[in-house]
């Protein structure tokens, strides 16, 4: 049986997470196989979940539990960027573990267990955190990552190809900018509640260009190459369109039917200000241009489903069932 096949057996790490929800349900409603792998077992029994704990910490044994049958394996499990952590050394040790420790684990015990596809979700800031004017990131470029989540992500992609050096195991690896959708949480979220209160942002003057991801579309993108475990290797996704920092809040604003408060402050007074508030590399970010060639992922599985602004739109009705 090949990871093609549709009776072939996916399972999903962290599916108990904002895409991994995504990702089980598009699966479920496709009526393919599948296995979410979760830390702790649902309230609820569903024999289509595992729980295996701490993926960094499991033992072999639960893991092979976990990848028993599994075709083709989906890694979302993982630490996300934080934008505050208390103590950087003791964050720095979470993302190794839970990023590189635990997907190196993993990988090793998919190769034993014979599983065909291993795919990782990884992130852009694997390349850096912006990219230059005009010249988007593309798959082939050199890793740069400026902090401990983007170095535990390069460290992982880079422990799952010398896992699978050698091995009948194909290796996929996504590097998507932020994820956006209905359950989206973090800074994004910050973004939408902003927006929605009518609060002044002062990001008038930026003059960039980013790029998001919906959900939706990252589904489709995982399911596409689950299909094909010849695509091996590394593959950048993200919406088509690219907008400034500005143009961004006015979408979200149009969405929900708000104003788009924006004011104007000079960028130094910006970056002084999110100084003084510890939010530096926020706001750096903010500011900063993040662009991706998505064009080889587009020619191998063709465009994406959704535009930003349908991804906009279906984020603004679960937002406001969220806020009623």
């Amino acid at each position: 049986m090949t990871a093609s096949d549709p009776r072939a057996k996916v399972a999903v790490t962290g599916a108990a997470g904002f895409v991994g929800q995504a990702l089980v349900s598009e699966l479920r409603a496709a009526g393919r196989r599948y296995r979410a792998i979760v830390r702790a077992a649902p309230g609820k029994s569903d024999a289509n979940v595992h729980a295996v704990g701490d993926l960094a910490a499991a033992d072999d044994d639960a893991l092979a539990r976990a990848l028993d049958g599994v075709t083709t394996l989906v890694h979302l499990a993982g630490r996300a960027h934080v934008v505050k952590e208390k103590d950087a050394a003791t964050a720095a040790e979470a993302h190794r573990l839970a990023n590189a420790v635990a997907t190196e684990r993993l990988a090793k015990a998919a190769v034993r267990a014979g599983v065909a596809h291993f795919m990782f979700l990884s992130t852009i800031k694997v390349h850096g955190e912006a990219s230059e004017p005009g010249r988007p990131f593309r798959a082939d470029d050199p890793l740069k990552p400026e902090d401990d989540y983007a170095r535990s992500k390069r460290d992982a992609e880079m422990a799952l190809t010398a896992a699978a050096a050698g091995t009948p195991m194909a290796c996929t690896i996504l590097r998507p900018p932020l994820v956006y959708g209905p359950q989206v949480r973090g800074n994004f979220l910050a973004l939408w509640q902003a927006v929605d209160r009518g609060l002044p942002l002062p990001l008038s003057r930026i003059d960039n260009r980013r790029q998001l991801l919906y959900v939706g579309n990252l589904v489709h993108a995982l399911v596409q190459l689950a299909h094909q475990a010849d695509a091996a290797g590394a593959w950048l996704v993200a919406d088509a369109e690219a907008l400034s920092t500005p143009e961004l809040v006015r979408r979200i604003a149009a969405v929900l039917a708000r104003p788009a408060r924006l004011v104007p402050m000079p960028g130094p007074l910006l970056v002084a200000a999110a100084a003084f508030a510890g939010r530096r590399a926020m706001v750096a970010r903010v500011r900063g241009s993040l662009e991706l060639d998505v064009a080889p992922l587009v020619e191998r599985i063709g465009p994406l489903p959704f535009t930003l602004d349908q991804g906009l739109a279906i984020t603004a009705r679960w937002w406001r069932t969220r806020t009623t």
